[in-house]
């Protein structure tokens, strides 16, 4: 179950998907197969050769990405890798405190 994310959040991450670019959205989510996730964070491409080399350069697996029918081609990222993956990215502002979330 998804909730604590804005629609316009939602809408910037979904044009920025459509315009090729590597879109990242973070928001709470709870899910009883992940224990002790609070938070998901969904890494999205347009261009889907694209989000692979991405994926590659952070140990992410083509197979993982979820390529719905929406369009919006994406990774979820969760617990540790969701982590040690937006530090890298310098995406400090994904990262919540951890009363709030993984």
């Amino acid at each position: 179950m998804a909730f604590g994310i804005k629609r316009s959040d939602l809408q910037q991450w979904k044009e920025k998907i459509n315009q090729g670019e590597i879109a990242f959205l973070t928001h709470y989510w709870i899910d009883d197969r992940f224990p002790g996730c609070t938070t998901v964070t969904k890494v999205g491409c347009g261009d889907l050769d694209k989000l692979i080399a991405w994926g590659k350069e952070h140990g992410l697996q083509a197979e993982w990405i979820h390529n719905r029918k929406d369009g919006y081609p994406h990774f979820d990222l969760l617990g540790n890798k969701q982590k040690v993956i937006l530090e890298k990215e310098g995406l400090f502002e994904h990262i919540w405190d951890k009363k709030k979330s993984v």
